[in-house]
C-alpha cells in the first residue's frame, strides 16, 4: 500500500541525496574508498532513499517514470543482505551517476504535488 504521504517521502529522498552530497563534497572516487566512515554514512542515507521508494509505492511512477525505481528499492535489500558484496565503487558510482537526475526527479514529483487539483 502507497504512502498516505507521498510528498513526505519524496522529500525524504531529496533530503539523503543532500546529506550524500555534503558527506562526499570534495572526494574522489579514491578518497571516497579510503574513508570508510562517509561509506557508512552514505550507505546509510541509501538504505533510506530505498526504504522511501519502498513506501512510495505506485506514486513513484507515476511522479517520476523516467526513474529506475524497482533498482532504488532493491538497493535497500542489496545493503541488508548482500553488504559484503557491495564495493566502494558501486556505491560511488550511484552517488555520481544516478543521484543527480533522481534529486531532480523527486523535486519535480515535490512541485506536482504541491499544484492544486483541477
Amino acid at each position: 500500500m502507497p504512502s498516505s504521504k507521498p510528498r513526505q517521502r519524496f522529500e525524504d529522498i531529496v533530503s539523503n541525496i543532500d546529506a550524500i552530497s555534503r558527506y562526499s563534497a570534495g572526494l574522489d572516487e579514491a578518497a571516497f574508498a579510503a574513508n570508510p566512515m562517509v561509506i557508512d554514512a552514505v550507505e546509510r542515507c541509501l538504505s533510506r532513499i530505498s526504504e522511501a521508494a519502498v513506501k512510495l509505492g505506485d506514486n513513484a511512477v507515476q511522479l517520476a517514470p523516467d526513474q529506475p525505481w524497482h533498482n532504488i528499492r532493491g538497493l535497500g535489500n542489496r545493503l541488508r543482505h548482500e553488504y559484503d558484496l557491495v564495493s566502494p565503487r558501486d556505491i560511488w558510482a550511484i552517488v555520481t551517476g544516478r543521484l543527480p537526475a533522481l534529486r531532480a526527479a523527486c523535486e519535480q514529483a515535490i512541485a506536482a504535488l504541491a499544484e492544486p487539483s483541477t
